[in-house]
């Protein structure tokens, strides 16, 4: 069998990573348009909190899936993932608006061990963790909270997948009635993912289908905090109202952002707007980052579908074809794990989650 994978970001790189586990012959092809949003993401894969049961239900298994992927990866490439558990820190300015969050947590590490411990941090606590933060926060303390860069991950995924026999090459794909190309030049394969992050929509779209993701811009800032600060074991820090985050990096780096612009088309600017929404929430939260050198802000387009969920399984009308694709601002979080699900799809077995709410028809149900 023969699958040709189209895009090779986080979720494209784990379905060949998955298929060539299996013994699957695999391509990969990528365009490399500038803007992918794996390049560009956070890395924060702490889902705990989350009050979306219909998000948890994927996002909870696939953070579950990580230390067993970075196992597997261990294994089959010396390229380094980058995958800590470092905790998370939900934080806010009062303890009685953390309560609802403390006690779902509670409930979900009896069901989930990723959790781990999980505690109410007051009055300096916070700041003892995490150096930065305003002297005002308290905060909800989960210790399974771990973070990753999208970029290492990402080439250690692509790195096994080469060493399992998988062809990764640039060029870009068309899908039509029957045939696929590559540069104009057909492809042979018995299946087709499609993993094209937010270029998804517009590379069905010849078939007929409308597959209604869009891009959104995230725009995402790198601090330098001076020498020796010691940031490699700070946890996920993100308020507990709002998009915003902060997550530290070893070599005294600190990510901060990120901005979520939909509507924003193919835009790859970093705007003045959307640099000083991400600064002034950063220093709201954590003032102590002040004097930071701003060292780069990365733009990435986000895959976002109407309701938030990405989109998995079969392409309507088109069961050769499975969709990978659609994660919004959550793609480092669920795509190492839905590689693996949607490799199942495409060598016809049972998926290990129900793909259900995540199939495309739902967006042309009645």
């Amino acid at each position: 069998m023969h699958v040709l994978v189209i895009g090779s970001g986080i979720a494209g790189a784990s379905v060949a990573y998955h298929l060539t586990r299996r013994g699957t012959r695999v391509t990969v092809v990528d365009a490399e348009r500038p803007g992918p949003a794996t390049a560009a993401g956070a890395g924060i894969v702490a889902p705990w909190a989350s009050p979306d049961e219909r998000y948890f239900a994927l996002a909870g298994p696939a953070a579950t899936y990580y230390p067993e992927l970075i196992t597997a990866l261990a294994g089959d490439t010396p390229e380094p993932t980058s995958y800590e558990v470092v905790g998370r820190l939900i934080v806010s300015r009062s303890p009685e608006a953390l309560d609802a969050t403390h006690r779902r947590l509670t409930a979900r590490a009896a069901t989930f061990p990723g959790v781990g411990e999980v505690r109410l941090l007051t009055g300096r606590e916070p700041r003892n963790v995490v150096p930065p933060l305003a002297p005002d926060l308290c905060a909800v303390h989960v210790s399974g909270g771990a973070r990753v860069d999208g970029r290492q991950i990402r080439a250690s995924l692509l790195d096994a997948a080469r060493r399992r026999g998988a062809e990764v090459r640039t060029g870009t794909a068309q899908l039509g009635a029957g045939r696929v190309l590559v540069d104009g030049e057909p492809v042979g394969a018995d299946a087709v993912v499609v993993a094209a992050g937010a270029w998804s929509g517009r590379l069905v779209a010849p078939l007929g289908v409308d597959l209604p993701v869009e891009p959104q811009r995230g725009q995402i800032s790198h601090l330098r905090m001076p020498p020796g600060t010691g940031t490699a074991g700070w946890p996920v820090v993100s308020p507990l109202d709002g998009d915003h985050y902060l997550l530290a990096f070893p070599g005294d780096r600190v990510v901060v952002g990120a901005t979520r612009e939909t509507g924003s088309g193919f835009d790859l600017r970093i705007t003045a707007a959307g640099q000083m929404q991400v600064l002034q929430q950063a220093l709201t939260l954590a003032p102590g980052l002040q004097d930071a050198t701003l060292v780069e802000t990365r733009v990435g387009f986000r895959p976002l579908t109407p309701d938030g969920l990405p989109v998995l399984g079969p392409l309507p009308g088109h069961p050769e074809i499975v969709l990978a694709t659609g994660f919004g601002p959550a793609g480092l979080t669920i795509a190492p794990f839905a590689g693996a699900v949607v490799a199942a799809v495409v060598l016809g077995e049972e998926p290990a989650v129900d793909l259900q709410p995540f199939r495309a028809d739902r967006f042309t149900r009645p």
